[in-house]
């Protein structure tokens, strides 16, 4: 994964760890960064965040980091 795409996520994990957040609340941890979105993008893709839609509002995302343990024991099951 690209370096600028890990720096992203290890201040995601600092800040919320494993509880569940919105793009908003990324947006104020990663300091109004212009690249929240694509950033989450690749971390979903890339299998280190799981997303899910809000039971009140089918229109908004909730996000959830896996923990750095999990994605390395991914990783090793996969090789």
């Amino acid at each position: 994964m690209p370096k600028w795409i890990m720096q992203r996520y290890a201040s995601l994990w600092q800040k919320l760890g494993s509880k569940s957040f919105t793009y908003h609340q990324a947006v104020t941890v990663l300091k109004k960064d212009t690249m929240v979105s694509i950033a989450l993008s690749e971390l979903r893709r890339s299998g280190w965040l799981t997303l899910a839609l809000d039971p009140h509002d089918a229109r908004k995302r909730i996000y959830t980091l896996k923990s750095p343990e999990e994605m390395v024991r991914e990783i090793a099951k996969q090789r």
